[in-house]
């Protein structure tokens, strides 16, 4: 029974070695409060971490004072040995004086037949004096007056340098908020010229766009009309330097030159569109009698009708969609109550069966402006306006001029 005793008592010791924690292993703190346990550990990195930060503190600390005491310390001696100096000098002084006014007066008194001797030894007094002092002032440069105003204010500008140190940093920080401040203007500035190059762009485009519709219809009949034709010789003015460039962003100033060419292009086709007769003549219509071959609505023989027939109401305005001149106001014949305006470049167009004319001869119109009204003169079946657009002195399709849009 012992033996077993004994075993089993030898079985339940059974010791566990647990390895050695680190100094840095993590640490757990455990918080409670109202019966609420929170635990926050600290892991091994945030806590080199943070001691190091304890460590370059202190030492930041210990270097400042050791450099503050190291100037106090510094100033305090030469402080002793400017007030020992001119203590030195003073009483160094006070003897020449002494010396000087002893010669003066046993000069006076022996006159010229005093003793030369001791006249000499005084004079040797004297220089070895004056010596003296210029060694001590040699030695002591700096208890001159400049010198004593530059060591007494030497803690005033160790002061004025921390002093600085701190505006340059502050005076940096604002610099800097400066500089983020003008990139996000730069960003803003180049989204708004992003902006208004997209429209400049996109409006002349849209006439661009119109040009190459009307072209299509002329192309058929062997025309071409280019818009840039008379803006590539169209050169002179006064001599104008051009001013120097004051934007240094390379970016922006790209942009701004884009938007200055996509503007210039866009006046330029612009005012050549008022002279092209772009748009429909009459606000509401519905298309009877297209351009080119049909039957006569008469004689229903095969015909060539030059120009679109427009149905409208009687009484609806008729308006000229570019600028020119009026040639012809006038009844003629099959026409009816025809007007006829030449908008150069050599663009021509027609307005028949009108049932009133409101421009004469030679008078110069603007765009959108009325020429008279729908009607039913002539050869015709109905109130309609029958519209001819010539180019170069050939009659062309007019309804790609009549769907062309450019606002």
């Amino acid at each position: 029974m012992g033996k077993k005793a004994g075993k089993n008592k030898k079985n339940e010791y059974s010791p566990q070695f647990r390895e050695k924690k680190t100094f840095f292993s993590d640490k757990e703190i455990i918080f409670r409060s109202q019966n609420r346990a929170k635990v926050l550990t600290i892991s091994s990195k945030a806590q080199i971490i943070f001691i190091g930060i304890l460590l370059f503190i202190g030492v930041w600390s210990f270097y400042s004072y050791h450099i503050y005491n190291k100037s106090g310390v510094i100033i305090s001696v030469k402080d002793r040995e400017l007030e020992s100096t001119r203590d030195a000098y003073v009483d160094l002084m006070g003897d020449f004086l002494s010396l000087q006014k002893n010669i003066s007066n046993m000069l006076s008194s022996l006159g010229n037949k005093g003793p030369r001797q001791d006249i000499e030894k005084y004079k040797r007094q004297a220089t070895a004096v004056e010596d003296k002092i210029k060694q001590i002032t040699a030695e002591r440069e700096w208890a001159s007056n400049e010198k004593l105003e530059e060591k007494i204010t030497l803690s005033e500008a160790v002061l004025q340098r921390d002093i600085a140190a701190s505006e340059r940093d502050e005076l940096k920080k604002q610099i800097n908020a400066l500089e983020d401040t003008i990139d996000e203007l730069k960003e803003a500035e180049m989204e708004v010229l992003e902006r208004v190059a997209q429209i400049s762009s996109r409006e002349v485009g849209k006439i661009k766009s119109a040009f190459r519709d009307i072209n299509v219809p002329l192309k058929k009949n062997g025309l071409y009309f280019n818009p840039q034709a008379n803006r590539k010789n169209a050169k002179g003015g006064l001599f104008v330097p051009e001013p120097k460039a004051k934007v240094n962003d390379k970016n922006i100033s790209r942009k701004i030159s884009q938007i200055f060419n996509d503007v210039s292009d866009f006046e330029y086709y612009r005012e050549v569109a008022q002279y092209v007769p772009l748009g429909k003549p009459v606000w509401s219509y519905w298309v009877t009698s297209p351009y080119g071959g049909r039957a006569d609505p008469f004689n229903k023989k095969q015909a060539r009708h030059k120009g679109v027939d427009l149905a409208s109401r009687t009484g609806n305005k008729i308006k000229v969609q570019a600028k020119g001149k009026v040639t012809r106001a006038e009844y003629a014949g099959g026409y009816g109550n025809l007007v006829v305006v030449d908008h150069g470049n050599g663009f021509v167009t027609k307005y028949g069966h009108m049932h009133k004319i409101y421009v004469k001869k030679g008078q110069y119109v603007d765009v959108n402006e009325a020429l008279g009204e729908v009607g039913n003169t002539g050869r015709s079946t109905g109130p309609h306006l029958h519209y001819e657009v010539l180019f170069q002195g050939k009659t062309v399709d007019p309804m790609p001029f009549v769907k062309a849009k450019i606002s």
